[in-house]
């Protein structure tokens, strides 16, 4: 049987949306590689699989990156899925909770659904909430060695675990080659998404993104506020920022104890359906 889909993208970052409730059986971790490849599928940065009943929220969501693993969070995929909430009728103008395996979270659409507001909640610096290897403390300022270079980072969760590089310079071919390495260095059980900063100046901050299961990415929402909540904490930005990535802009607020309002563009890219021949992978 056909499964419906919707599209959209969040600064370059692009999702498909698919209801639960459409699906023969849950979706395995072949399906959603095979579904996600540019060339033998639809293509995206992951799956929203939503709407979901949900314990302490009006809507649940699971998000699955392209390499088949469930992600915590992501500031990207919550913005579409609350744009695709709203074009259902589901939601209007109204403030309204989602939960993910990273938290709860709250978002509000507007400006006809091209702009979507989330508060994505508190970023924690300390280790055994990100995690990071080694003793619990705050991982501020610590050194990291990958392919023999040695990098100054800091390290943040805001419901999923990252790694903030600041530098002078920083370009694609630079996190295309480190961000692996990163990702998967020991001292990140979990693996880590991996930022390389550059701050333009007090309200504008630059980032390149290596994104943990799925690669290089052109933006990334909870990047943005992992990145402008090391700045801040590092004193090198005020607590309004906009954060400048390959995709596009996402404003960040740094509110008090680092909880994180973000406000984005989405836009719809269309609508269809996976065959079932695509999703019937030999095993």
């Amino acid at each position: 049987m056909p499964v419906a889909f919707a599209k959209y993208h969040a600064v370059g970052n692009d999702y498909l949306v698919v209801d639960p409730r459409d699906l023969p059986a849950p979706l395995t971790a072949d399906q959603v590689r095979l579904v996600c490849d540019r060339h033998f599928g639809i293509g995206s940065d992951g799956i929203l699989l939503g709407p979901l009943p949900a314990e302490r929220a009006r809507f649940a969501l699971r998000i699955f990156n392209p390499d088949g693993s469930e992600a915590e969070k992501s500031g990207n995929g919550l913005r579409i899925f609350a744009r695709h909430l709203w074009e259902r009728g589901l939601v209007a103008g109204e403030e309204f909770a989602i939960e993910t395996l990273g938290g709860l979270v709250s978002a509000k659409v507007s400006d006809g659904g091209r702009s979507v507001r989330v508060e994505m909640g508190r970023v924690s610096f300390w280790s055994d909430e990100i995690p990071v290897a080694g003793p619990r403390r705050e991982v501020i300022n610590e050194e990291i060695v990958a392919d023999g270079r040695t990098f100054t980072f800091c390290a943040a969760s805001i419901g999923n675990p990252h790694c903030v590089v600041p530098l002078s310079e920083i370009s694609p071919k630079l996190a295309r080659h480190f961000g692996p390495l990163l990702e998967t260095h020991p001292s990140f059980p979990e693996r880590t998404n991996v930022q390389f900063l550059k701050v333009l100046g007090r309200d504008d901050l630059a980032i390149e993104i290596w994104e943990r299961g799925a690669g290089y990415t052109l933006a990334s929402g909870s990047s943005s506020c992992a990145a402008a909540a090391v700045a801040y904490r590092l004193g090198l930005c005020a607590r309004s920022i906009s954060v400048h990535m390959p995709g596009g802009v996402i404003a960040i607020e740094v509110g008090e104890q680092f909880a994180m309002r973000m406000t984005g563009a989405v836009v719809k890219v269309g609508e269809g359906v996976l065959s079932e021949e695509l999703l019937t992978v030999p095993t």
